[in-house]
Protein backbone atom coordinates (compact mmCIF):
# COMPACT_ATOMS: atom_id res chain seq x y z
CA UNK A 1 0.00 0.00 0.00
CA UNK A 2 2.80 2.23 0.72
CA UNK A 3 4.33 1.92 -2.80
CA UNK A 4 1.28 2.80 -4.55
CA UNK A 5 0.67 6.05 -2.43
CA UNK A 6 4.31 6.93 -2.87
CA UNK A 7 4.28 6.46 -6.74
CA UNK A 8 0.82 8.70 -6.63
CA UNK A 9 1.98 11.56 -4.69
CA UNK A 10 5.42 11.54 -7.17
CA UNK A 11 2.57 10.98 -10.09
CA UNK A 12 0.51 14.35 -8.93
CA UNK A 13 3.50 16.39 -8.27
CA UNK A 14 5.27 15.38 -11.99
CA UNK A 15 1.69 16.59 -13.34
CA UNK A 16 2.06 19.61 -11.41
CA UNK A 17 5.09 20.71 -12.61
CA UNK A 18 4.29 19.42 -16.13
CA UNK A 19 0.90 21.65 -15.79
CA UNK A 20 2.72 24.70 -14.92
CA UNK A 21 5.47 24.36 -17.72
CA UNK A 22 2.61 24.07 -20.28
CA UNK A 23 0.66 26.99 -19.11
CA UNK A 24 3.80 28.86 -19.21
CA UNK A 25 4.67 27.76 -22.57
CA UNK A 26 1.18 28.25 -23.99
CA UNK A 27 1.07 32.19 -22.64
CA UNK A 28 4.23 32.42 -24.37
CA UNK A 29 3.86 30.94 -27.66
CA UNK A 30 -0.46 32.41 -27.84
CA UNK A 31 0.17 35.89 -26.43
CA UNK A 32 0.61 38.93 -27.92
CA UNK A 33 3.70 40.39 -28.29
CA UNK A 34 4.40 44.12 -26.79
CA UNK A 35 7.87 46.14 -26.73
CA UNK A 36 8.15 47.90 -23.55
CA UNK A 37 10.34 50.97 -22.59
CA UNK A 38 12.24 50.46 -19.51
CA UNK A 39 13.94 53.26 -16.83
CA UNK A 40 17.24 52.22 -15.17
CA UNK A 41 17.34 51.15 -11.61
CA UNK A 42 19.98 49.36 -9.05
CA UNK A 43 20.07 45.56 -10.20
CA UNK A 44 22.35 44.35 -7.10
CA UNK A 45 21.00 42.24 -4.25
CA UNK A 46 22.99 40.09 -2.29
CA UNK A 47 20.68 37.46 -0.98
CA UNK A 48 19.27 36.69 -4.51
CA UNK A 49 22.08 36.84 -6.65
CA UNK A 50 21.89 38.72 -9.65
CA UNK A 51 18.97 40.34 -11.58
CA UNK A 52 17.73 43.42 -13.18
CA UNK A 53 14.67 45.69 -11.55
CA UNK A 54 13.00 46.99 -13.85
CA UNK A 55 10.54 50.05 -13.94
CA UNK A 56 8.38 50.76 -16.95
CA UNK A 57 7.35 53.95 -18.33
CA UNK A 58 4.12 52.51 -18.21
CA UNK A 59 4.07 51.64 -14.66
CA UNK A 60 3.11 55.35 -13.77
CA UNK A 61 -0.76 55.85 -14.93
CA UNK A 62 -1.89 59.16 -14.50
CA UNK A 63 -5.02 60.09 -12.43
CA UNK A 64 -6.40 61.47 -15.60
CA UNK A 65 -6.43 58.00 -17.88
CA UNK A 66 -9.07 56.58 -15.31
CA UNK A 67 -12.05 56.16 -16.27
CA UNK A 68 -14.09 56.30 -14.02
CA UNK A 69 -12.09 58.51 -12.09
CA UNK A 70 -10.09 56.66 -9.29
CA UNK A 71 -9.09 58.54 -5.63
CA UNK A 72 -5.69 59.13 -6.17
CA UNK A 73 -5.23 57.36 -2.34
CA UNK A 74 -6.07 54.26 -4.04
CA UNK A 75 -5.35 51.16 -1.53
CA UNK A 76 -1.87 48.87 -1.81
CA UNK A 77 -2.96 46.02 -4.12
CA UNK A 78 -6.26 47.18 -6.26
CA UNK A 79 -6.42 45.40 -8.65
CA UNK A 80 -6.28 47.61 -12.43
CA UNK A 81 -6.43 47.59 -15.92
CA UNK A 82 -4.93 48.65 -18.24
CA UNK A 83 -5.08 49.59 -21.96
CA UNK A 84 -2.43 49.77 -24.16
CA UNK A 85 -1.63 51.08 -27.60
CA UNK A 86 1.42 51.36 -30.32
CA UNK A 87 2.96 54.48 -29.93
CA UNK A 88 5.71 55.80 -30.86
CA UNK A 89 9.47 53.79 -32.03
CA UNK A 90 7.22 50.83 -31.79
CA UNK A 91 6.84 51.06 -27.78
CA UNK A 92 3.34 50.70 -26.78
CA UNK A 93 1.88 53.38 -24.45
CA UNK A 94 -1.28 53.60 -21.90
CA UNK A 95 -4.06 55.06 -23.60
CA UNK A 96 -6.85 54.74 -20.89
CA UNK A 97 -7.19 52.90 -17.27
CA UNK A 98 -9.42 51.66 -14.83
CA UNK A 99 -10.53 49.78 -11.41
CA UNK A 100 -13.48 48.29 -13.83
CA UNK A 101 -13.56 46.63 -16.24
CA UNK A 102 -12.27 47.84 -19.45
CA UNK A 103 -13.01 46.66 -23.56
CA UNK A 104 -9.96 46.93 -25.66
CA UNK A 105 -10.65 48.43 -28.99
CA UNK A 106 -9.09 47.23 -32.17
CA UNK A 107 -5.94 48.65 -31.62
CA UNK A 108 -5.38 47.89 -27.59
CA UNK A 109 -4.33 45.22 -25.08
CA UNK A 110 -5.38 44.71 -21.80
CA UNK A 111 -2.68 44.52 -19.32
CA UNK A 112 -3.71 43.67 -15.51
CA UNK A 113 -1.74 45.46 -12.81
CA UNK A 114 -2.00 46.13 -8.85
CA UNK A 115 -1.34 49.81 -7.60
CA UNK A 116 1.84 49.86 -5.33
CA UNK A 117 2.18 51.31 -2.39
CA UNK A 118 0.41 55.31 -2.49
CA UNK A 119 2.52 56.82 0.32
CA UNK A 120 5.29 57.83 -1.49
CA UNK A 121 3.61 59.05 -4.60
CA UNK A 122 4.04 62.55 -4.87
CA UNK A 123 3.36 62.86 -8.48
CA UNK A 124 -0.52 62.88 -10.04
CA UNK A 125 -0.21 59.28 -11.14
CA UNK A 126 -0.80 55.63 -9.57
CA UNK A 127 2.36 53.42 -9.84
CA UNK A 128 1.43 49.93 -11.01
CA UNK A 129 3.00 46.57 -11.01
CA UNK A 130 2.22 44.20 -13.58
CA UNK A 131 4.63 40.94 -12.32
CA UNK A 132 7.03 41.85 -14.80
CA UNK A 133 9.26 43.73 -12.88
CA UNK A 134 12.27 41.36 -12.23
CA UNK A 135 14.47 39.73 -14.73
CA UNK A 136 17.05 36.92 -13.11
CA UNK A 137 20.35 37.09 -15.24
CA UNK A 138 23.46 35.30 -15.01
CA UNK A 139 26.03 35.97 -12.61
CA UNK A 140 28.02 39.20 -12.77
CA UNK A 141 25.89 39.87 -15.72
CA UNK A 142 23.54 42.33 -13.73
CA UNK A 143 24.73 45.64 -14.47
CA UNK A 144 24.59 46.42 -18.09
CA UNK A 145 25.57 49.87 -19.59
CA UNK A 146 22.60 51.22 -22.60
CA UNK A 147 19.33 51.56 -23.30
CA UNK A 148 17.11 48.59 -21.41
CA UNK A 149 13.78 47.22 -23.27
CA UNK A 150 11.47 44.54 -22.77
CA UNK A 151 9.76 42.51 -25.79
CA UNK A 152 6.79 41.05 -23.16
CA UNK A 153 3.91 38.81 -23.79
CA UNK A 154 -0.12 39.27 -22.70
CA UNK A 155 -2.20 36.78 -22.49
CA UNK A 156 -5.77 36.75 -23.53
CA UNK A 157 -6.47 36.95 -19.86
CA UNK A 158 -4.48 40.49 -19.31
CA UNK A 159 -1.31 38.77 -17.51
CA UNK A 160 1.85 39.68 -18.71
CA UNK A 161 5.74 37.90 -19.33
CA UNK A 162 8.79 38.96 -20.54
CA UNK A 163 9.83 37.29 -23.11
CA UNK A 164 12.79 38.93 -24.10
CA UNK A 165 15.42 41.88 -22.52
CA UNK A 166 17.42 43.74 -25.27
CA UNK A 167 20.47 46.36 -24.52
CA UNK A 168 20.65 49.13 -27.02
CA UNK A 169 18.44 47.07 -29.07
CA UNK A 170 20.67 43.86 -29.18
CA UNK A 171 19.44 40.51 -26.80
CA UNK A 172 20.71 41.02 -23.15
CA UNK A 173 22.58 37.69 -23.35
CA UNK A 174 24.39 39.11 -26.57
CA UNK A 175 24.81 42.63 -25.45
CA UNK A 176 26.47 41.28 -21.93
CA UNK A 177 28.75 38.75 -24.21
CA UNK A 178 30.35 41.55 -25.74
CA UNK A 179 30.95 43.65 -22.51
CA UNK A 180 32.78 40.73 -21.05
CA UNK A 181 35.20 40.81 -24.17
Amino acid sequence: MKPKLLLLVLALQCAWIGYTVATQEHALAAGKIILLETRRVDPRDLLRGDYLILNYKISDVPMNLFSPPAPKDLPYGTKILVALAPGTNRFWEITRASTNGLIATADEILVRGRSENPWWNTTNAVHITYGIEKYFVAEGQGNPAGKLTVQAVVTASGRAKIKEVFVDGRPYVEAMKGERQ
